[in-house]
């Protein structure tokens, strides 16, 4: 019904998609110009000059640890340009600047063709070390490229938008026995709450949905998306077994502290953070998400390689249960941390958004639901959460490397 439609305020982009934040990035191609992309978005963290552009909420730098040593046209560094592409190419992302070393395998002419940056007619910017006269000269060539960005992006205002512009990255690390029973449910009710709006929920992990797998295929939309899953969950166990592990190898030292014995208790908790309504597609890694209602991405369980994943598909607004602690945040998107005990809660409070561990006192899982949601709304607006107010957030970049190492 049209009284029940909620709606938040975005940043509505040139290609329709909209974002919770206004960033301006400076991408790394290679980690030999990593640190040089640190540096430029280091000029405008700590000086003034950002007081200029009260609408951007800074410049955003995305150093690599990888970028090279890798097999040339292989899937690796295909995924690698995928990830990378897509993370400055986001609704939450205004522009962005390119910045090379020069001979690397993950060269900027493949990178942007391969992932279509180009195809709006506009081609990124590119800063080359070897060629712009080294190291220092790349830095101050980078810092003026983002100063001519700058004025465009802050022209950019917040405007009313439907809540189905909303895609959420379901999260949970550092799990424990009360995740399964307060926060993840909790959190399921709002995913589902955003799907009834319209709206996209990003599930990944794919390696702590294994046991529980026959969950989310009974919710396919069709016959076609539960087999993705499965054909998932069966690469996985051949990957793990390449190295000699096993995917039900998984409950941290943390997790088994925190009450969770086994791969199987772990999934079915995790599983809770997507609600009820049907899985609509299965995504390989990265991979822009197009499809409406509930989505699940394939990644790996780390945290910062699965949201680098996720919010890389589009995401712009991450959610993340915790029972054991967590200072996770996650620049571009901004991110709700859920704690799933009051102890915890209490504890960490300066790190924690919402305290789920009511529902042990008494509150319902539906009301607990209705909180995230109206949280979400409120963060998506920009209202700051507590990892941006602690400015963390710049680290968690972290593409997911599958290949080997030449």
């Amino acid at each position: 019904p049209e009284h029940r439609r909620r709606t938040f305020m975005g940043y509505r982009r040139k290609d329709g998609r909209v974002g919770t934040r206004n960033y301006v990035a400076v991408l790394a191609t290679v980690n030999c110009s990593s640190t040089a992309t640190r540096r430029v978005a280091d000029h405008f963290r700590h000086s003034d000059v950002m007081k200029q552009f009260p609408n951007v909420d800074g410049v955003l730098g995305f150093p690599t640890k990888g970028g090279c040593g890798a097999h040339y046209g292989s899937p690796d560094l295909g995924q690698l340009q995928r990830t990378m592409a897509n993370i400055v190419d986001h609704p939450n992302v205004a522009a962005y600047v390119i910045l090379s070393l020069g001979c690397e395998i993950n060269q900027p002419d493949d990178l942007i063709a391969a992932t279509h940056l180009s195809d709006n007619g506009h081609k990124p910017l590119v800063l080359t070390i070897q060629q712009d006269g080294g190291f220092q000269k790349s830095v101050e060539a980078g810092i003026e490229a983002v100063m001519e960005l700058l004025p465009a992006a802050n022209a950019l205002e917040r405007e009313e938008v439907p809540a189905s512009e909303l895609m959420l990255a379901l999260q949970c690390g550092g799990s424990d026995g009360w995740s399964g029973v307060t926060a993840n449910p909790a959190l399921g009710k709002a995913a589902d709450e955003i799907v009834r709006q319209g709206g996209t929920v990003v599930l990944g992990e794919t390696s702590e949905v294994y046991g529980g797998e026959h969950i989310l295929t009974r919710r396919a939309a069709s016959r076609e998306v539960g087999e993705k899953l499965v054909e998932r969950i069966h690469w996985w166990e051949q990957y793990t077994s390449m190295f000699g592990a096993s995917i039900d190898n998984n409950p941290t030292p943390g997790n088994k502290l925190g009450g969770l014995s086994t791969i199987y208790e772990k999934s079915l908790g995790a599983i809770a953070k997507a609600g009820s309504t049907p899985l609509n597609d299965v995504v390989p890694y990265a991979e822009r998400v197009t499809t409406k209602g509930f989505v699940h991405m394939d990644t790996p369980g780390y945290d910062p390689v699965s949201v680098t994943g996720q919010v890389a598909g589009g995401c712009n607004v991450v959610t993340f249960t915790t029972g054991r602690g967590s200072a996770f945040g996650f620049k571009p998107a901004p991110s709700l941390k859920l704690a799933t005990n009051s102890d915890l809660y209490a504890n960490q409070e300066p790190d924690m958004d919402i305290n789920t561990g009511k529902v042990l006192d008494g509150v319902s899982l539906d009301d607990m639901g209705q909180e995230i949601f109206e949280a979400i709304l409120a963060m998506a607006s920009g209202e700051k959460s507590k990892s941006e107010l602690a400015d963390i957030g710049e680290e968690e970049f972290n593409p997911w490397i599958i290949g080997a190492m030449l």
